[in-house]
């Protein structure tokens, strides 16, 4: 597994269709950022879930929210 975060391997990698699971979910196994930016950049973040940290991150954030709320 490469992890080289090289802003012109990220746009590379943005734009490949095969690292978008039905246009929405980014699922890159090489890209090791966990909030890469959205299909449509200006959109925002989405998680990269191929990546094991962002998904248990995002996991942890929705629990807190339900003992909160």
């Amino acid at each position: 597994m490469s992890f080289n975060s090289e802003p012109e391997n990220q746009n590379k990698w943005h734009n490949d269709p095969n690292n978008w699971i039905w246009g929405i979910f980014y699922y890159n196994p090489e890209d090791s950022r966990l909030f890469p930016p959205k299909k449509i950049k200006q959109l925002g973040w989405t998680i990269n879930f191929a990546n094991p940290n962002s998904v248990f991150l995002v996991i942890v954030l929705i629990a807190i929210v339900f003992i909160f709320s």
